[in-house]
């Protein structure tokens, strides 16, 4: 075989000797194979451990670069600050060229460095803030729009909403607040329910919302996982693309840096849902919660491993350990999600707070957290660090466990160096109104800039997003608001918003001066003492007035100094009988007697020295610039009948059979309607509670709000004043053909028994009908059945429209129907289909649906629309009616919203109406300045004072 290559030994031609060798040569080859391997083992046998031969497996630097990141915090990259260009730059929809904000009064958001406020410009570019500061220089082939001087500030940062998970308007399609599968489910992600479509985006941003934490719901113990998002639409218009440091990239990709969000719940809820008690919740978290951790404990010992370079051990074990299930729960140990925990009760937050030192993590804020404000001691106990406390501003008392909040509780809080913030639990409040929030935490004695801050720097500090969102600083997201006055005023509008540095509402390039209102920051009162009440009284101080006088035969009179403005009603409506700096007046048997230091030709002129000598046996209360006008009458929420909303055993109930009637069942001194008292709504027009298949609610009852029981002297004003039907889209009984058939039926004589009784009233003009009714079409077939009944019986019927969303493309009909409107709630909201249709009011359009039917001559009242607790803003809403006006309603059109045009449509008149005086101090009663110090009541016969 080798004899055919150049340079081999000769061939042998001897035969039988070739065969021997080649038999040897095959046997060498045989036998060397297995000597080495023998060679081989038994070296391998006998040789030192510390010499073996290590095999590394192929994805050794992905296992140490995955161990390493495991306990590394998020934050952001360190040159973060000097980029030039958004991770969000949608440049499809970017302004083509930078713009420049000249001569903005800006709130920076930098507190705590003294530099909030700056008066000067901002440039913008690709979704990134380049500059802020004084007089800066224009750049080449900038948009450049003049502010004139109105307030800027960053966007609105909204910690606690579901925008896109509750949707607006709300369809069975598209409800994906709660899963009810079992009360841990920390697998879950709102973001796999972002619907793009809701409604209430466009709305809220023109509120100057731009970056909200949608949560899911509160139905369970972990509820699932969290996203910030950027409300505005985008090029892609997917829920991805709205997302705002989404912690994973759209493969599943772990994004380093970024925080996590995880929302949790204690309390009421869970227990609700899952027909449990408080024990089998926390035992729930702790289970949950010891999965995770037995599952972090695994991951430790498998990167001690990697990191001592055992690599036969690693490959032993297998793959890294992990649980899709549970790892967000492991990423809390390790420090990497911020927990959004709703939780109200001192006994939940000590709960939460055990279960955190137990497992060792934090949780970044406590949602609700009514009676967080009492136990700030026990905050500070959770581990790692203090929460912060995110917020309603008023609403409380609506179930047991927020009976005990206060309006004092921000300022309790912040004096306690505790983070605020201000959140809208959107849609339970509307987020386009979350500024609102925080104005009625200042009017409650929050600082000013923290007030600010609890809707920008605080909330974005707390989700982790502080380094890009909350302030107006260079580096920062270009997502900025102009506002029309100062953003701490009543009904302060945003003129121009911007997400990513895009603009989000149609506005001019130039920002006329005229268009400003009120640019200074409110004078608010001063809550010193009821906020210390309210600590004191672990939430429930006394509200009853003090009686300081009787009003009557043998009373006293009051002495009002410092009287700023006195409103009277006068021919169903009211007026202003004067605008003054310091006058006089004097009030007996609860009416005003004469004025001093003005003159008028309503009320005679205080003889020489008549004040002076009443002053020795009077009351006597200085205004300090403040008000005198008639009482607020409340309609639309059920004061009178519920003390808890959420617990039966607290309230009347809706009737079964016939026709009820609200007087029955009156509960007085429910803390609502105290409140409401204070808030200078004296009155109420209470129907009864009506169940959601009822057509018919029944008759209503005019009480006082301020009485001690139903037999007290004025306790119950008029005990039936109209009967109340409602006809609506999303009854769970007959359809709007049904109901409108029902009605009908009534009204032409064709039911029996008391439901005919009650609608022949109707007929013969004894009561008004208020028909609660959003729809413009269910409206239209109203005015309709009005006009058929009218003619079949010969007579005028009084027919008020309640609730009304849509009756502004309908003004005209109204009118010309002599159908009166109360709209509740005052600012609309498309809650359910046939609210869809709304009309919005500024910015995004010049007029309200109040001032639309104004102009086409309907009475139009201002009702709550909502829970007991809304009452006390009664006073607000008609003073943003106002204010949203231009100027078309004045402050007393604004008064008499709320009271002789409530006395007009329910046919109230004279002493049932007439007898109360509510005192302001330091404003009238729609500002903020002013707060309410007294009520003298000729009908209850008493002088009663609040401070």
């Amino acid at each position: 075989m080798f004899g055919d290559e150049k340079g081999t030994l000769p061939v042998s031609t001897h035969r039988p000797r070739q065969r021997r060798h080649h038999r040897f040569l095959i046997l060498v080859l045989l036998l060397c194979p297995i000597s080495l391997f023998s060679y081989l083992y038994a070296f391998n046998l006998y040789q030192p451990k510390q010499h073996s031969v290590t095999r590394i497996p192929i994805n050794a630097q992905q296992l140490i670069s995955k161990c390493a990141e495991l306990n590394t915090l998020p934050s952001p990259p360190p040159d973060f600050h000097n980029r030039t260009v958004s991770d969000r730059f949608d440049a499809p929809l970017a302004p083509k060229k930078p713009i420049l904000i000249r001569n903005a009064t800006i709130w920076t958001g930098e507190v705590a460095e003294g530099l909030e406020i700056v008066f000067g410009d901002v440039l913008f570019d690709k979704g990134v803030i380049r500059a802020v500061g004084p007089d800066l220089l224009t750049p080449k082939h900038a948009d450049v729009i003049e502010a004139n001087g109105a307030w800027l500030t960053a966007g609105i940062v909204d910690l606690h909403s579901h925008l896109g998970v509750s949707s607006s308007p709300s369809l069975s399609g598209a409800s994906d607040t709660n899963s009810q599968k079992q009360i841990t489910q920390p697998w879950l992600r709102s973001l796999d329910g972002l619907n793009t479509h809701d409604e209430a985006y466009r709305l809220s941003i023109s509120g100057g919302v731009t970056t909200a934490v949608v949560l899911p719901g509160s139905a369970n113990a972990i509820g699932g996982q969290a996203f910030p998002i950027k409300l505005r639409q985008t090029s892609l218009k997917s829920s991805s693309s709205m997302l705002l440091e989404p912690p994973f990239d759209v493969n599943g990709t772990r994004i380093l840096g970024r925080w996590r969000q995880l929302k949790q719940a204690c309390g009421e809820n869970p227990s609700r849902v899952y027909n449990g008690v408080r024990m089998d919740t926390i035992w729930s978290f702790r289970a949950a919660y010891e999965e995770a951790r037995q599952l972090k404990v695994k991951q430790d010992a498998f990167c001690e491993k990697v990191a001592a370079g055992n690599w036969a051990a690693v490959q032993a074990e297998g793959d890294f350990p992990d649980d899709l299930q549970w790892e967000a729960l492991v990423d809390v140990l390790r420090g990497k999600v911020k927990i959004q925990n709703h939780c109200y009760e001192a006994v939940d937050l000590d709960g939460l707070i055990r279960l955190t030192n137990e497992f060792n993590f934090s949780i970044a804020a406590f949602h609700h957290a009514h009676e967080a404000y009492l136990v700030p001691g026990l905050l500070r106990q959770m581990y790692g660090h203090t929460p912060g406390i995110a917020m309603f501003a008023t609403h409380g008392r609506y179930k047991r466990e927020a009976y005990r909040g206060s309006e004092f509780a921000p300022r309790v809080l912040a004096d306690e160096s505790i983070d605020v913030v201000l959140k809208s639990d959107h849609p339970v409040t509307n987020s386009r109104y979350l500024l609102n929030e925080a104005q009625q935490a200042f009017y409650y004695g929050l600082p000013a800039s923290l007030a600010l801050a609890s809707v920008t720097t605080t909330p974005a500090k707390i989700a982790g997003l502080d380094h890009r969102v909350g302030k107006v600083k260079a580096g920062w997201d270009a997502d900025l608001v102009i506002w029309d006055s100062h953003p701490l005023t009543l009904s302060a509008t945003p003129i121009q918003v911007f997400i990513d540095g895009i603009p989000q509402l149609s506005a001019p390039s130039s920002i006329a001066p005229s268009s400003l209102k009120h640019q200074t920051v409110p004078k608010t009162p001063n809550w010193d003492v009821e906020t210390a009440e309210a600590v004191k009284f672990n939430g429930l101080p006394p509200l009853e007035g003090k009686v300081v006088g009787k009003v009557g035969k043998g009373g006293k009179g009051v002495v009002f100094e410092g009287v700023g403005s006195v409103y009277v009603k006068r021919n169903g409506k009211i007026i202003e009988v004067f605008s003054s700096e310091r006058a006089g007046v004097l009030v007996e048997n609860g009416r005003i007697s004469c004025v001093q230091g003005v003159r008028t030709t309503e009320f005679r002129t205080c003889i020489q020295n008549e004040l002076q000598n009443a002053r020795e046996g009077y009351v006597k209360l200085d205004l300090e610039g403040g008000s005198l006008s008639p009482g607020l009458t409340n309609y639309g929420s059920p004061l009178g009948l519920v003390h808890i909303d959420g617990e039966a055993s607290t309230q009347d109930h809706a009737g079964t059979e016939g026709v009820v009637r609200a007087v029955d069942g009156l509960l007085f001194e429910s803390r609502n309607a105290l409140i409401a008292h204070r808030s200078g709504a004296t009155l109420s027009i209470t129907p009864p509670l009506s169940s959601s298949s009822s057509i018919l609610a029944g008759i209503s009852t005019l009480l006082s709000t301020g009485a001690s029981n139903k037999l007290a002297q004025g306790a119950v004003v008029k005990n039936e004043v109209a009967l109340h039907a409602s006809v609506s889209l999303s009854r769970s009984g007959p359809g709007v053909s049904s109901q409108i058939r029902t009605l009908r039926r009534g009204l032409l004589g064709q039911l029996d028994g008391e439901q005919a009784d009650a609608y022949a009233r109707v007929v013969n003009g004894s009561i008004p009908l208020i028909i609660e009714a959003h729809s413009a079409d269910i409206i239209a077939s109203l005015i309709t059945l009005k006009s058929e009944v009218e003619k079949a019986k010969q007579t005028k019927l009084k027919f008020v429209l309640a609730g009304a969303t849509e009756a502004h493309l309908l003004a005209e009909e109204i009118g010309s129907a002599g159908i009166g409107v109360v709209v509740q709630p005052s600012r609309p909201f498309p809650d359910s289909w046939q609210d869809i249709r709304l009309l919005p009011g500024p910015p995004l359009s010049k007029k309200t649906a109040i001032q639309e039917l104004l102009e086409h001559n309907v009475t139009v009242a201002v009702g709550i629309g909502g829970p007991g607790d809304l009452s006390r803003k009664l006073r607000w809403d008609i003073g943003w009616v106002a204010l949203d006006s231009e100027g078309a309603i004045s402050t007393a059109d604004a008064l008499s919203l709320a009271s002789t045009n409530i006395d007009t449509l329910f046919g109230l008149s004279g002493e049932e109406v007439d007898s109360d005086l509510v005192a302001v101090k330091g404003g009238n009663l729609l500002q903020f300045e002013g707060k309410v110090v007294g009520v003298v009541s000729q009908r209850r016969g008493v002088v009663e004072v609040f401070e």
